[in-house]
């Protein structure tokens, strides 16, 4: 299912044909994070990315029914700002929960990045995906 849903191979179910994804991408903020003592005394530069698949169609210019990409990006914020956090995957996996506050989100890609841990790589984390707690990966 995940490599199809990279790729664009396979023949998407019906259910996945009919939505949408709203993404935030390379949001960038400080963050205190990593198991390094350095990590732990100094803030660093992180980047994150999040896709979020709707579980209904596109609702047209309703706005009251679309996925608030404004929301995402104030707890991306505030999950920064809360406190240390040891690894890119544990940060991820907090974006992945508050991103499951509004319901009409049905998956949730989220890529966190540590950016100046190596001169000659544009980024180090970990992405993580999730669907919805309750409903199977299949549908």
């Amino acid at each position: 299912m995940i490599e199809r849903w990279q790729s664009g191979r396979g023949s998407p179910a019906p259910a996945e044909r009919a939505g949408y994804t709203v993404t935030v991408r390379g949001l960038v903020l400080m963050c205190s994070i990593g198991i390094r003592r350095r990590e732990r005394e100094h803030a660093q530069r992180v980047r994150v990315s999040v896709d979020l698949m709707a579980a209904e169609p596109f609702p047209g210019e309703d706005r009251r029914r679309i996925i608030n990409y404004e929301k995402v990006v104030a707890a991306i914020r505030e999950i920064a700002r809360s406190g240390h956090i040891d690894l890119c995957e544990g940060f991820a996996e907090r974006v992945c929960t508050a991103c499951f506050a509004d319901p009409r989100v049905e998956r949730v890609r989220v890529w966190v990045e540590k950016l100046d841990i190596f001169p000659d790589a544009e980024g180090v984390g970990a992405m993580l995906e999730r669907t919805r707690p309750g409903r199977s990966e299949a549908g």
